[in-house]
């Protein structure tokens, strides 16, 4: 075996990162295993040495696996293995694509696989901060192209303090959370969740982050200077230049005109394939059929589309929609739409559009969730949906996308930090945004559409959150226009998405892809400043429809109750197997969940109604009751003997009464006065210090005789 090569970061405090080659996967491409503590991430790279046919992007797959064994534990379910990949490692491959994914060349077009796994785990240490640099190391000591290095880093403000890579404790504590992704020059990608901070503290967080990641950088450009890496040769374009001068020379103008003179989305689609569409059948007729080369068309076509909508922007200061470079699409909602769902709203947004539910449920409807490293469950989860039909497309639904679980993901860090999930909001919450229609910013329009479902559920919002999409289109003369609330086209055609939500008073998550080599700081500073303003303004509209929660609930929302009780009662009220917690529920038609607390146990009932509630309620606090000398209770015999009568005053508890404190005359016989089963009130007048005997008196609740005098 060769000597493995290691590179060392220092982070201070003790801390270290180790990016090692050389030991493991040397079959691949790439590989390199990286340390921190306990933790070991092995990233390897594998990419097919010729391109498939008609094949014209980058077909990278990034796939992120944590392995059980890393921290000694066996997989849920029937199999006992590792299956699908869970949210949690979808949302951390996805972190790593799009940050790499701009920077490999744009003629590269071999398949490219990327593989971390997670093998070795430690407690404290956070495993997807460092997936960014294992991918991104496997690829600068692999001979695949690639224009590194990047890394990234979270970087978490805990107690006015910036630091990076905290740990689980430290995060917990944290009021911002922001994953960065950059080289050495630039920052690519960023995403993170915050407690309402401003716009320049954003900022500064990600310059912290971005000095961290010039480190990394350095250590890989040294690491592959150290192994002499050489990258491959490749040829995967056939191009015909003179067929992309006369797309060019032809088609420019035309495209130019229709994306100026066509606002709506399907009508300037339409008009532009049309464009290609004659185009194409124009060069059939002059050289035949097969002389034609489609896909080149296609390519061309493209870059005269991409190159037209970006100068129509940038030189006339038109946006293919009509607005101004920082106005916002009409807006109009609508609240309870859905009759029988316990919250539902739409938001739409131009030509985007979200119907949006609120499902309120018990502690049982709660997600589990079961990884390597968290365990426990989610008491607010938010799901989105982007069917087929919401961009007029004609193909079936597959599951859910990965794409679907990144915007779910964005749009639940913008919303969770202003949904009460204290004990004092005992209710499961689960919002599903369905979009409808769909040109940009979707993600955005789940936001804006669950704020308002919340609020109409009347689940009691801290404030309400807006979210816009920001994106920028450059030129190299040093041009460019920031752009307010993007269409699709601006999207995909443009150099940025930047995606903000947050209230009135800050922000509260973000997302940012950079498909440019260069933004700077300043640019980022205006987008962020303008979205503020974007962000304001559509949380006015909002406010037109419904400006702050609604008072009570849906009528046929499941209503609830919390009671507190002792911790030394939790299994009184469970009883043997079970036994009387099931039994209250069955009796009384409700649900009964019950969560040991540091110092006290909470019980939370649910129903459809607050009688059902109040039965159980009262139910519970018979069964938990303790004792309390000189209270009168209204108990049931359940036992005579000759010296008296056992008698429950609270279920599970029996005092006796004495046959001396039945009534204030002789008794002789118990039997003559009390039956079985005879309901009574009775006074308890001692508690036996230590055994805990309940003695209980009838005679104390009854008038006392007068005495007799004598004559």
């Amino acid at each position: 075996m060769n000597e493995p090569i290691e590179k060392t970061i220092d982070l201070g405090e003790g801390r270290k990162i180790t990016i090692e080659t050389g030991k493991l996967a040397n079959q691949a491409d790439g590989s390199v295993v990286v340390k921190m503590g306990r933790t070991m991430l092995l990233a390897t790279v594998v990419s097919a040495k010729e391109a498939k046919e008609d094949v014209d992007f980058m077909p990278l797959t990034v796939e992120y696996k944590e392995k059980f064994a890393s921290f000694g534990r066996f997989p849920g379910g029937f199999l006992k293995r590792e299956a699908r990949p869970s949210n949690y490692e979808i949302l951390t491959a996805r972190l790593v694509d799009r940050a790499l994914r701009p920077l490999f060349p744009e003629d590269y077009h071999a398949d490219t696989f990327v593989t971390i796994n997670l093998i070795s785990a430690d407690k404290d240490i956070i495993p997807d901060s460092l997936a960014g640099l294992a991918a991104s190391a496997a690829l600068s000591v692999s001979d695949v192209p690639f224009n590194g290095p990047i890394s990234e880093v979270r970087v978490a403000r805990i107690d006015g303090h910036f630091k990076i890579n905290p740990t689980f404790e430290e995060l917990a504590r944290a009021d911002m959370d922001i994953m960065v992704g950059a080289n050495m020059e630039h920052v690519m990608m960023v995403e993170g969740e915050m407690s309402e901070v401003s716009e320049q503290e954003m900022l500064e967080a990600i310059k912290f982050a971005h000095e961290a990641i010039k480190m990394h950088c350095i250590k890989q450009n040294e690491l592959a200077e150290e192994l002499k890496v050489t990258k491959r040769a490749y040829h995967h374009e056939e191009n015909d230049e003179e067929l992309r001068q006369r797309v060019h020379k032809d088609l420019y103008d035309k495209v130019y005109q229709a994306a100026k003179t066509h606002p709506g989305k399907h009508e300037r689609t339409d008009a532009l394939d049309q464009i290609k569409e004659d185009f194409t059948n124009q060069l059939i007729e002059e050289q035949g059929e097969d002389q034609v080369e489609t896909g080149l068309i296609d390519r061309y076509y493209h870059e005269v589309e991409k190159e037209a909508i970006r100068s129509l922007i940038l030189h006339e200061k038109l946006r293919v929609d009509g607005r101004e470079y920082d106005q916002i699409r009409p807006i109009w909602c609508e609240v309870d739409y859905l009759p029988a769902a316990h919250g539902s709203a739409i938001f739409t947004r131009g030509e985007t559009q979200s119907l949006t539910t609120v499902t309120l449920g018990t502690k049982l409807d709660e997600q589990v969730i079961d990884e390597v490293l968290i365990q426990g469950t989610e008491k607010f989860v938010l799901h989105y949906n982007f069917p087929p039909f919401s961009t007029g497309e004609a193909k079936p639904v597959r599951g859910v996308s990965r794409r679907e679980v990144g915007h779910g993901n964005l749009a639940h860090r913008a919303l969770k930090g202003m949904v009460p999930l204290e004990d004092s909001n005992p209710y499961a919450i689960r919002v599903v945004s369905d979009i409808m229609e769909s040109n940009g910013s979707s993600s955005m329009a789940t936001v804006c559409a669950g704020t308002l479902a919340l609020m109409d559920s009347g689940i009691p919002m801290k404030k309400p959150v807006s979210g816009i999409a920001m994106g920028l289109i450059t030129d190299d003369e040093g041009n460019y226009a920031i752009l307010s609330d993007i269409l699709g086209d601006e999207d995909h055609l443009g150099d940025m998405d930047f995606k903000v939500t947050g209230t009135r008073d800050g922000i509260t998550a973000c997302q940012m892809d950079i498909k440019i080599s260069g933004l700077s700081y300043e640019i980022m500073e205006e987008a962020l400043e303008q979205s503020r303003v974007g962000r304001l303004h559509i949380l006015d509209k909002m406010s037109e429809t419904l400006a702050e929660p609604r008072p009570d609930y849906k009528p046929h929302t499941p209503r609830f109750e919390q009671v507190r009780i002792a911790k030394d009662m939790i299994g009184a009220l469970i009883g043997p197997g079970g036994k009387i917690v099931q039994q209250i529920q069955h009796e009384t038609n409700t649900t009964i969940t019950i969560e040991e607390k540091e110092e006290y146990g909470q019980v939370d009932v649910f129903a459809e109604n607050k009688e059902l509630v109040d039965n159980a309620v009262e139910r519970i606090k018979q069964i938990v009751e303790v004792p309390e000398v000189g209270k009168v209770y209204k108990g049931t015999i359940k036992s005579i003997v000759s010296f008296g009568a056992f008698v429950e005053i609270i279920p599970g508890k029996e005092g006796l009464l004495h046959i001396s404190e039945i009534d204030w005359k002789r008794i002789e016989s118990v039997e003559s006065v009390l039956k079985e089963g005879q309901e009574l009130e009775v006074k308890l007048i001692d508690i036996d210090k230590q055994t805990g005997n309940l003695r209980l008196s009838r005679k104390a609740l009854l008038p006392r005789p007068k005495r007799k005098q004598n004559k």
